[in-house]
This record gives C-alpha cells, sequence and structure tokens, in this order.
C-alpha cells in the first residue's frame, strides 16, 4: 500500500461518527473498590450481575503476550462474522465501493457483502486452487477498499502462496484481509509477522477451530492500531459477554492441552488422508492444512445422503466452483474415524 493511508479506506461516515459511552467506559474502576450504581445493574451479587469488560483489555493484553503484538492492534468480535461485518461498515460505502475475494472460500465474506450492499468481485482459483493475482489486480478499481483471502481455504483446505499474498499486499492500495481461521493446523505459520511493515494487511483468527471454543462465538481482527481505533466505533459496547471472555483466559492460559489436541487432530489427519484413497468410488483426497478434507468422489449427493443414512454428516461442497463432486469432511476422534472409515469401506 503506497498511495493510501488508513484514514483514507476508511468510510467518511464513520470517521465523523461519535461511538456510544457506556457506563463503563465513563468509570473503569474495578469493582472491590467502588460501589457501581451508574449503569441500572441488578445490584444483587451474582457471577454475571454485572457489565462485562467492554474493551476486553485483560484478555486482549494476554492475547497480544502470545502473538508478541500490541493489544492495541487486537479487536475481538462475537465470532469472525461480527468482526467481517464491522470491518466490512468501518470500510465500505455502501451501494459505491467494492470488494475482490476468491473463490471457492468461505461464505459469509459473500453474505456480509450482499447484506451490506457491496458489490464483492469473485475471482476463481488456479486449478492447485492459489490465488489467480494478476486477475485480482486487474479487477480492482478506484471503488475496491478490501480483497478477501483465507489460508488454510475452505473448503480447500490448502494454505495460500505467501508470495502470492505478499504480491497482493504490495500492489493494491486498499486492505488484504487474510483469514487465518485454520492456521494453528497448518505447517506454515501465522503471516503476523508481517504487520510491522505492511500496515494495509489485516489478519481474522478464532478460537472456534484449533481452540474448541466454537459455541462462546470470539472472533479477532488483529491489524494496524489505526484501523482497529476507528473499528471499535462501530463495535457494540458489550459484544463478548463476561463468561465468553473469562472461558478464553482460561483456554490461553492452557496451551498445553490446545497443543495436545491439535497434535492428535494432525495425526487422525494424516491417517484419513492414508486410508480414504484406498475406498474404490474416492477420486481424490486433496491435500489440507486444516483439520478437514476435501474430497473428491464419484457422485456427492449419493455419497452423502448414504453417510446421513449411517448417521454421519458431512458437508456437500459440490455446488462450488473447482469443487464438483466433493465433499468437506472434518477431523474427527479416533473411534469418529475409526466408524468413518468403516462405513466407507462398506458403502457401495
Amino acid at each position: 500500500m503506497e498511495n493510501n493511508t488508513i484514514k483514507d479506506l476508511i468510510n467518511p461516515f464513520v470517521k465523523s461518527l461519535k461511538s456510544y459511552s457506556s457506563a463503563r467506559d465513563e468509570f473503569t474502576a474495578s469493582d472491590e473498590d467502588h460501589l457501581f450504581l451508574d449503569a441500572n445493574e441488578n445490584p444483587f451479587p451474582s457471577d454475571f450481575n454485572r457489565y462485562p469488560d467492554p474493551h476486553h483489555v485483560t484478555l486482549r493484553k494476554e492475547l497480544g503476550k502470545q502473538k508478541a503484538i500490541s493489544a492495541d492492534q487486537i479487536l475481538l468480535g462475537n465470532g469472525s462474522d461480527e468482526v467481517i461485518d464491522l470491518l466490512i461498515r468501518t470500510t465500505c460505502v455502501p451501494g459505491q465501493d467494492e470488494i475482490i475475494s476468491i473463490s471457492p472460500t468461505y461464505g459469509m465474506y459473500q453474505v456480509v457483502a450482499d447484506i451490506n450492499q457491496i458489490k464483492i468481485n469473485n475471482i476463481e482459483l488456479t486449478a492447485d486452487f492459489q490465488p489467480d493475482v494478476g486477475k485480482m489486480l486487474s479487477a480492482v478499481n478506484k471503488n475496491t477498499k478490501l480483497i478477501f483471502l483465507c489460508s488454510p481455504n475452505n473448503p480447500t483446505g490448502n494454505s495460500l502462496a505467501p508470495a502470492k499474498v505478499l504480491a497482493l499486499l504490495e500492489n493494491f492500495d486498499g486492505l488484504v484481509v487474510l483469514d487465518e481461521a485454520y492456521v494453528d493446523f497448518s505447517i506454515q505459520p501465522s503471516m503476523i509477522n508481517l504487520l510491522d511493515e505492511q500496515a494495509n494487511l489485516v489478519l481474522l483468527q478464532t478460537f472456534s477451530k484449533a481452540y474448541g471454543l466454537a459455541g462462546l462465538r470470539l472472533g479477532m481482527l488483529i491489524a494496524h492500531q489505526e484501523l482497529v481505533q476507528y473499528i471499535n466505533k462501530l463495535k457494540p459496547p458489550y459484544n463478548i459477554d463476561r463468561f465468553t471472555q473469562e472461558k478464553a483466559l482460561e483456554t490461553i492460559e492452557d496451551m498445553k492441552t490446545v497443543n495436545e489436541k491439535i497434535d492428535q487432530i494432525y495425526k487422525e489427519k494424516m491417517m484419513l488422508e492414508a486410508e480414504l484413497p484406498r475406498i474404490n468410488w474416492i477420486e481424490k483426497c486433496y491435500p489440507s492444512d486444516a483439520n478437514f478434507i476435501l474430497v473428491k468422489v464419484d457422485d456427492a449427493q449419493k455419497r452423502y445422503h448414504q453417510l446421513l443414512g449411517h448417521r454421519i454428516v458431512v458437508r456437500d461442497r459440490s455446488n462450488l466452483p473447482l469443487c464438483e463432486n466433493c465433499i468437506r469432511i472434518s477431523v474427527g476422534t479416533p473411534e469418529q474415524n475409526k466408524r468413518l472409515i468403516k462405513v466407507l469401506q462398506d458403502m457401495q
């Protein structure tokens, strides 16, 4: 990004917006020090009678230490979906600005763009599931604010080549958003080390996958702190509840357990990658850096319904570009994977 600054990329409405000031914004001392009669809360003590920290200070500080970045570079959302929505609304003017994304990829980029009346140009991946940098840059116009990438990509499972991501960062004057939801399962590391030198890099990460907290809905955006400050103008004041903040802290303080589960998922994925090609109606298993495998079969609809008859639910992805007759299989526990393989072997 050479010609634009962060401020140049912000929706003019957001620049002038005055955000809501909550009771906990105006007075921030701890519960032990003061009698709080300012937020119309129920005064009778319980674990959750008080509003949560609207800025998630403790959690962001711990995440900053873990990732070796400033806490001011982190914004937390009610799942990555809220973060995606906040980012688009912060930067894009409805009916005017545009987004570029890859195809196939995570469907919420399209959904959130549509909700916000932002045109999204989806550029099909190459045959080896890599971004076509030339076509993507050719699609850029004066209204293009964001490029969305996902690495490892969903549903293909592969990591995007760092050189291709870097080429987009260096040749695009908008923000390049790299969704790293599955990065903890990949041997290719996060691109978080590029944040200092690439001001237009935005990373999305999540507690839903490797951390095992999908039910709590906690996603994070990691970016230049100036961009985070603008997004905070739109963030609801209490978007992350107290239980979620506490559970997330508890989880990152026990990374030994998290890493043990990641290792086990990796080993189980390797087992599936060895066993699945032996099934005669499976035509191809695509290489995966995620906790799932994209599998090309003879008839995706048939195989999906056969598995459903055995009470095994996979995802039919054959309606997506480059994914004809493909199903996506998440890596389960050792017991679940053994059951899956046995059912697959018996299917005709």
